[in-house]
């Protein structure tokens, strides 16, 4: 198993001269990593094991056979859920043409997750014209092709919202309407309405509805049934949470993580 690397050894993977580096890390279950920000664009992988990444505008979940890319500059936090076997490759802004533009979780498909597990091994310092620096042109070149996927949770500014997005977050199950949320956070209603959508660029019942399937993904992750997972975020059938489930991500639960 690869050793958790020291406080800051990322800085020399992205003083390099070269466009593209490539770190490897693991860690254990619970494992947390505390706001940082990098001089590069990242893209964070796990080959095993679920990253949840925070930034104060939003949140990302990453399942296996998925990646984030973080913008460079961006204050992040990043908890693990299972053993997490991450990679990260560190780009250069202005790398090349097409990257992605803002953070997003994207899809790795076979040949760019080979990329990044190839990229871990080559060295800071590879040569111009070497077989290492072809391998990081290619993947360069796959990262302006791949698809983002919607697995972002957007967070408000409103100290208002927030404390009843994170109330969501720690009863899922529960089902206050939004009258109910209103009449406690002393709102009017449609004043409920139309700042939630303002401030997340979605409405109310959309965002839990989001909100409880990124919570749903990590209890899945830990092998956990179905049906429990599916009655444990508010849904009343199993066969309920896996149609949302496969309109959503556009595959099974009993698929996702296999």
């Amino acid at each position: 198993m690869i050793e958790r690397p020291p406080h800051n050894v990322h800085v020399r993977f992205e003083d390099t001269p070269m466009p593209v580096a490539a770190l490897a890390a693991d860690y254990p279950h619970g494992a947390f990593i505390e706001p940082h920000q990098h001089r590069r664009a990242q893209l964070l992988y796990a080959s095993e094991g679920v990253m949840l990444i925070e930034a104060h505008t939003g949140r990302w979940v990453v399942p296996p056979t998925r990646a984030v890319w973080l913008d460079a500059g961006l204050e992040h936090t990043v908890r693990m859920s299972g053993n997490v076997c991450m990679r990260t490759v560190f780009i250069e802004p202005g790398a090349t043409v097409g990257l992605p533009q803002g953070s997003c979780v994207v899809d790795v498909p076979p040949l760019l997750r080979e990329l990044i597990l190839a990229a871990v091994d080559v060295p800071l310092d590879y040569a111009a014209g070497s077989r290492d620096e072809l391998l990081m042109h290619l993947l360069l070149a796959e990262l302006t092709a791949i698809p983002r996927l919607p697995l972002y949770l957007p967070w408000p500014e409103d100290e208002r919202l927030r404390r009843l997005c994170d109330a969501i977050l720690a009863a899922p199950e529960q089902g206050h309407e939004i009258a109910q949320w209103a009449q406690m956070l002393g709102m009017a209603e449609r004043t409920l309405h139309r700042a939630f959508q303002r401030e997340t660029g979605m409405t109310f019942g959309r965002w839990r509805q989001h909100a409880r399937l990124f919570l749903a993904l990590e209890r899945l992750a830990h092998g956990e049934k179905i049906v429990n997972v599916a009655l444990d975020h508010g849904y009343t059938s199993q066969s309920a949470f896996a149609a949302m489930f496969k309109r959503h991500f556009g595959i099974a639960p009993s698929a996702f993580y296999r």
